[in-house]
């Protein structure tokens, strides 16, 4: 995540703007003058949300490929180190694994180091223990026994604590100097440790919120046995930011910004803004897959509480016939990424006619999430992890991009933005819009968006849908909120009349950060009311059912 010197003393640098592994301005996170956490990536989809939590805690993290080379996982100066768990097995030739001079290295230098999941099984693995294929495999909430005393869970443990676990492999003998501090219910090893050698091992997933006491875990691995320093502030963050966008601008350069109306692209416009001034140029494109009345009630926002400069393009028939016709889920995403830039061509010209100078920064609002979904993390190598999506702002670019991309929050969370977003004094009611995906309403009519009614029927009924979450109280409970237009028509009854209409899926999560959710457990008759009214006001739907599904198995958004 960076090529200067992080962590340790302060370093020569350490005031300079980041850059990535290929060279590329970083624009994230401050490097630090104390602590640092490395977590080392397997290729899990979890391993930002570890770096995610070691930040809640108040210590900088930094990722980095878990086949690095040594030397680049040394110019880290790491005060403690996180294996992450991953999709492969010990046991496979290609599965990524630690320099060969690695523990020998954190021995000599005393650094803690806590495998996870996968990470946990290459400790066992390398030093010569034995992984086996579990004969049971457990996925999802599992009770475990933890050791009262052991220098990992200390002695405040209870008798048993639920996790979050996922594995198919299992160690069946440790090595030299390890013992067992915990069990599942099955009788798997899920916790080993070996002070004298500064290691520590879990099968689960302490850093997903399922996991009742993992982050109390991870608070006794980075501070108790790590002796990190909690000298991480959001103050800091965006300071930070702010530097790293002026040394990424040019002083005579100008950028213009794709708002969407959601909380992140606005939290970057205004960072933004905060540091090139007038050189910012917003634009708001009506794709024709907003939701209800967005465009006025977005626009009215930015004029009355945001002061952004913001020009509104309505470019919805344009977007609308690229995506006639089309029904799979990745080309929707590439079409209209791609059509996005294109409007923002256009736009950029309309800047250079009036100020005599071509924009050629591309501000975005892209998260940690966007980025773990839809491509390795940083400094991972793709054969370590899997693409789950693409999102248009990170995976739907063309390659041939004329614009310089700059995406300020690129390393943070949902709840981290929301919290630079109140530093910018960007009003909170605002910043507690729920997310709204970038390619819009297409992710949510499933099949083709211009199929019919799909999209007047989608609004509609997720129009009744959040306004009754609202009247009830329970917006600011919930994470994410909507409705999903389903490809399919059911028989029904209606003014004593058979029709054969439309079926929609409502979902509602509950979740921290995106990257896991649970179902919101609304009372049945809150779920009654909204399916009749949304019956009674919405003439083509006679059916409504509920998505109780979490995150995993399931992603967020249905496409």
């Amino acid at each position: 995540m960076g090529t200067v010197e992080l962590g340790g003393k302060p370093h020569p640098e350490a005031n300079s703007p980041q850059v990535d592994l290929e060279g590329n301005p970083n624009l994230g996170p401050p490097i630090p003058q104390r602590s640092v956490v490395l977590v080392l990536d397997f290729g899990s989809q979890y391993t930002q949300l570890i770096a995610r939590r070691v930040r809640e805690l108040g210590v900088y993290s930094v990722s980095l490929s878990g086949d690095s080379e040594q030397g680049k996982i040394e110019a880290v100066h790491p005060t403690v180190i996180i294996l992450s768990g991953g999709p492969n097995s010990v046991h496979e030739a290609t599965s990524p694994t630690l320099p060969r001079s690695f523990f020998a290295w954190t021995a000599e230098k005393r650094i803690p180091v806590l495998g996870v999941c996968y990470g946990m099984q290459l400790i066992v693995q390398v030093l010569g223990g034995e992984v086996k294929q579990a004969a049971e495999q457990e996925y999802g909430r599992m009770p475990i026994r933890p050791v009262k005393g052991s220098h990992l869970y200390g002695t405040d443990v209870v008798d048993e604590e639920v996790v979050w676990m996922s594995h198919g492999d299992e160690a069946v003998r440790l090595p030299e100097g390890f013992e067992v501090i915990a069990k599942s219910s099955g009788g798997t090893i899920v916790g080993i440790e070996a002070p004298k050698r500064h290691l520590y091992g879990l099968q689960y997933h302490p850093e997903v919120t399922h996991s009742e006491r993992g982050l109390a875990t991870l608070r006794r691995f980075v501070f108790d046995i790590g002796d990190c320093t909690a000298d991480w502030k959001m103050q800091d963050v965006m300071e930070e930011e702010i530097k790293a966008i002026h040394a990424a601008v040019g002083p005579d350069d100008h950028a213009i910004c794709a708002l969407s109306g959601g909380v992140d692209s606005t939290v970057a416009a205004t960072l933004v803004h905060r540091a090139l001034g007038d050189r910012l140029h917003c634009c708001f494109v009506d794709n024709g897959l907003l939701r209800y009345k967005e465009q006025e009630r977005v626009m009215a926002t930015f004029e009355k509480d945001l002061h952004l400069p913001v020009t509104c393009v309505d470019a919805s028939e344009r977007f609308l016939s690229k995506l006639a016709g089309v029904t799979d889920p990745e080309k929707k995403r590439k079409i209209i990424g791609g059509e996005f830039i294109a409007v923002f061509d256009e736009f950029a010209l309309e800047i250079q006619k009036k100020y005599g100078k071509l924009p050629s920064i591309l501000v975005q609002g892209t998260l940690y999430p966007d980025v773990i979904e839809s491509c390795p993390p940083p400094g991972s190598d793709k054969k370590h992890s899997h693409t789950i999506k693409s999102h248009h702002n990170v995976g739907g670019l063309p390659k041939d991009l004329k614009f310089k991309l700059v995406e300020p929050l690129k390393w943070l969370f949902k709840d981290e933005v929301r919290a630079m977003g109140k530093l910018l004094d960007v009003p909170v009611g605002f910043l507690r819009r729920h997310p709204f995906p970038g390619p819009g309403l297409a992710v949510r009519v499933l099949g083709d968006v211009t199929a019919g009614d799909a999209l007047q029927v989608l609004r509609e009924v997720d129009e009744v849908f959040i306004n009754a979450i609202r009247d009830a109280g329970l917006y600011d409970q919930i994470w994410q909120a909507f409705a999903v237009f389903l490809p399919i028509r059911s028989v029904g009854v209606q003014g004593d009349k058979r029709t054969h209409t439309h079926v929609v899926a409502l979902r509602a999560i509950t979740s921290q950060d995106g990257m896991t959710a649970d179902w919101f457990q609304f009372e049945p008759k809150f779920l009654a009311s909204v399916s009749a009214k949304i019956c009674n006001t919405v003439a083509s739907v006679n059916r409504v059912v509920y998505d109780i599904t979490s995150k995993p198995p399931a992603t967020v958004e249905w496409e």
